[in-house]
């Protein structure tokens, strides 16, 4: 499938680099092509294209969403709108906001009945948005190993398909799939992003994942 990923920080390398070792086409798009570090990752994995973010959305499959979060909307507007109707769109992003942690917890922008997907999916009507990705430091995202067994990733949506087609994606990329349902479970998933940052704010321990136990 050929993905475009909107965001070329380090979860959007992360991300370009397990789409592509799984045999998809990516396109890694940025505000800025020529900047230093994505001329040496183009360098490393050169495999994967460099391009805009209206070019990674226009020619793709289905797209992620791997921006910081108080971005977001101005990236997808950059992107076109429109190249984001009827396609599966992946959103690892999470509400951070710029005030410092407080005690090792981070502050989002978003209030406890609402969330930045569903911001989101208001922006993009005709797009299938699925929360994914943003409960785990970028290094766990593809096939991450773990003592205590395969990690949880928790997810959300309004189009069934849409989550079943990322579920097959969790599997191959090493995860089990929690479904939470529609877009408003969102407001419980993005903050595990808080929780999980916690441990490495205050202990530096940042290599840990969640896992759902079942009775």
């Amino acid at each position: 499938m050929k993905t475009g990923i909107i965001g070329s920080g380090i979860v959007g390398q992360v991300l370009a680099k397990a789409f592509h070792q799984e045999g998809h086409t990516v396109q890694l798009g940025t505000r800025n092509p020529d900047k230093a570090e994505l001329v040496k990752f183009k360098k490393e994995n050169p495999g994967i294209r460099i391009s805009t973010f209206q070019e990674a959305a226009a020619g793709s499959d289905w797209i992620i969403l791997a921006t910081g979060g108080s971005v977001t909307a101005e990236a997808i507007q950059l992107a076109g709108i429109s190249n984001f109707a009827g396609k599966l769109v992946m959103d690892a992003t999470n509400p951070i906001s710029a005030t410092p942690p407080t005690n090792g917890v981070l502050s989002f922008f978003t209030g406890p009945n609402e969330s930045l997907m569903e911001k989101l999916q208001t922006l993009l009507p005709d797009a299938k948005l699925v929360k994914v990705f943003n409960s785990v430091g970028n290094a766990f995202m593809y096939k991450p190993s773990f003592p205590g067994g395969t990690p949880t990733m928790f997810i959300c949506g309004n189009d069934e398909e849409a989550k079943k087609t990322v579920t097959g994606i969790l599997d191959v990329f090493g995860w089990e799939t929690a479904d939470m349902g529609k877009a408003e479970a969102a407001r419980a998933i993005e903050p595990l992003c808080i929780l999980w940052c916690i441990p490495g704010m205050l202990r530096n321990e940042w290599r840990h994942a969640f896992k759902l136990l079942k009775a």
